[in-house]
């Protein structure tokens, strides 16, 4: 292991300096948001969950895009293929939480990954036979958490489920094994300095999708966008990457972060319960034209800040917190 984290390191020596200090020993409580009356139903050609949910993705969704650098011309130097499921090769793994682990996936040293801000892949195995013998697969997006511009790698950051088909395919994989992949799918087209101030409201691993986001803005230095996070978890010790979070936040002035956990310890200096409606309105931009606010999480908590999405999967109507706060549909973005 030891090993292992000192590649890491020296891979990607800002992203996770600090995730891998300590392994938690927390318990593996669900948090209140996660409560089974807010599963989200399962598709049979496969609506998928990131950990957090960051992203859901039917097979007729438009979002399957070619990425900006293949249509520059330079899908040789793309590993990515949004028409074809190409397999990628387990690298290597290290344990983030007591239910959370990182995967590196290799490739071609020479080619980068192919995404764009904010984007997902696609990614599927094998789950036995349909009743006419063709193979059947379980289809879930994740959003890789490695920099869009690195070559020869890429790094998904998976909670691992008791009962997730895909989540458990993964934890059950051993260096060498591979997995297909297909994407990107675009989910927000973000440009710098879009919006004057971004909101965050992040559930568990909801945080994959805002750290790309975040990453993008902060090593922009023309980008002078603000980002105000609040950042909900069952326990001090389910917060991911929290370490590498405070750093960024300690070396940027523009990134102001807020923790709340169902389940403080005794020291815990953050709040305390979930989301409420007084974090909102202290630590998230007021509603304006220039603001976006981004939600991602769970059901139970997507549901309580600003509405879960329509069941077409498109954005849907803002209510909860957000909708009481003021906020309008043009100022918030599901993930």
């Amino acid at each position: 292991m030891e090993v292992l984290l000192k590649r890491f390191l020296r891979a990607t020596p800002i992203a996770f300096a600090n995730a891998f200090n300590a392994q938690s020993k927390s318990s593996s409580s669900s948090s209140s948001y996660s409560s089974a009356k807010f599963r989200l139903p399962y598709a049979a050609v496969a609506a998928g969950v990131s950990g957090g949910l960051s992203c859901f993705y039917f097979l007729s969704s438009p979002n399957l895009v070619h990425s900006e650098q293949a249509e520059e011309g330079e899908i040789k130097n793309i590993a990515l293929n949004p028409d074809k499921w190409v397999e990628f090769k387990l690298q290597d793994t290290a344990r983030v939480s007591h239910n959370t682990q990182l995967f590196r996936f290799s490739f071609d040293p020479t080619k980068k990954l192919g995404l764009d801000i904010a984007s997902c892949i696609l990614t599927r195995a094998p789950l036995g036979q349909d009743a006419e013998g063709k193979p059947k697969y379980v289809i879930r997006p994740y959003t890789p958490i490695s920099d869009p511009e690195a070559k020869g790698y890429f790094d998904l950051l998976i909670k691992v489920y008791p009962e997730g088909k895909m989540s458990q395919h993964f934890a059950s994989l051993k260096p060498g094994d591979v997995v297909e992949v297909k994407g990107p799918i675009e989910k927000l087209r973000y440009t710098p300095n879009m919006k004057k101030h971004i909101g965050m409201v992040a559930g568990g691993s909801g945080i994959t999708p805002m750290l790309q986001v975040i990453e993008a803005i902060l090593k922009n230095p023309d980008d002078k966008t603000k980002i105000s996070l609040l950042y909900a978890n069952v326990s001090p010790d389910d917060i991911l990457l929290k370490q590498k979070l405070d750093v960024l936040a300690a070396t940027h002035p523009n990134l102001k972060i807020f923790y709340t956990v169902d389940n403080p310890t005794k020291n815990w200096r953050g709040g305390s319960g979930l989301i409420s409606e007084d974090m909102v309105v202290k630590g998230l931009p007021a509603p304006a034209d220039d603001t976006l606010i981004l939600v991602c999480g769970p059901p139970g908590m997507m549901k309580h800040v600003s509405g879960e999405k329509a069941k077409d999967w498109t954005q849907g109507e803002v209510s909860g917190l957000l909708k009481e706060a003021g906020y309008t549909e043009q100022m918030v973005y599901k993930f």
